[in-house]
């Protein structure tokens, strides 16, 4: 898969032949691809960039707006290829067979349901095919924060299949995160009908906007886990520290002494 194509090549260069026009890409490209979070997020570049003109300082704080607008608005872009640089397949792949992938299940394999990292690994395993599966049906920035939180626990995980911290509560609240938490989220958000995302709830908000923060929780305890996990290891050095110094800290007069009397 590669970007280099005539078509992007294009793109790009129109992009470069309208530069003093940046800060209107982002809003440009939400109105073409239909995504209403990205179209209000242009709107909000276009806007700046639009005030900016009207003040007519230019070496002043309008000029400011301006370079900050077109700034912005192009690092979004670049965030945002998926959308209008799409990948294409190289011309020697259209004579193979393309890969069958098979449908990922709505419920967790039975291996997710073992105790201990094994059924952890699992169970984390299916929640990273299932977000894989599901990534067009995702907002813009979700699927990089359901992979960034993936692969914090990814790593707890695996940090506990090599070295036990032996916590109940640590365990337990590593086991909701993986088995409940994170995949009662992502799977809540795909039972949603697409007509219905964008729809206000009682409380204000939409169902877009839930998941976006719930994910963005779901990250922040992924991260302590992950804190919490590395800090019991120096706390787990000193600890054998002190044994050694206990033992072996005091000079004793026969080398081979082990302390047995």
């Amino acid at each position: 898969m590669s970007r280099l194509t005539l078509g992007n090549v294009v793109k790009v260069w129109l992009v470069l032949l309208g530069f003093p026009l940046l800060a209107f890409l982002v809003l440009l490209i939400g109105g073409v691809k239909k995504r209403l979070p990205v179209v209000l997020e242009g709107l909000v570049y276009a806007a700046g960039f639009s005030v900016s003109l009207l003040t007519l300082d230019f070496l002043g704080l309008g000029g400011l707006l301006a370079l900050t607008a077109m700034g912005v608005s192009g690092v979004r872009a670049w965030h945002l290829r998926d959308l209008w640089l799409p990948k294409r397949r190289r011309w020697w792949h259209r004579f193979t067979q393309p890969e069958v992938l098979e449908p990922v299940s709505a419920l967790p394999p039975p291996e997710a349901a073992l105790e201990g990292p094994e059924g952890r690994a699992a169970a984390l395993g299916w929640v990273a095919s299932l977000g894989q599966q599901s990534q067009q049906q995702l907002p813009a920035h979700a699927y990089g924060s359901l992979e960034e939180t993936l692969q914090k626990l990814g790593a707890v995980v695996e940090a506990e299949r090599a070295e036990p911290t032996r916590d109940p509560r640590f365990e337990y609240e590593l086991d909701a995160m993986v088995r409940q938490y994170l995949p009662g989220v992502l799977n809540g958000y795909l039972a949603i009908p697409p007509d219905m995302l964008q729809a206000r709830q009682p409380n204000g908000r939409t169902p877009n906007e839930e998941f976006a923060e719930q994910l963005q929780l779901l990250a922040r305890q992924a991260e302590n886990l992950r804190q919490g996990r590395h800090s019991e290891l120096p706390s787990h050095l000193t600890t054998t520290g002190n044994f050694l110094r206990e033992k072996y800290g005091q000079r004793r007069e026969e080398p081979f002494d082990f302390g047995v009397k």
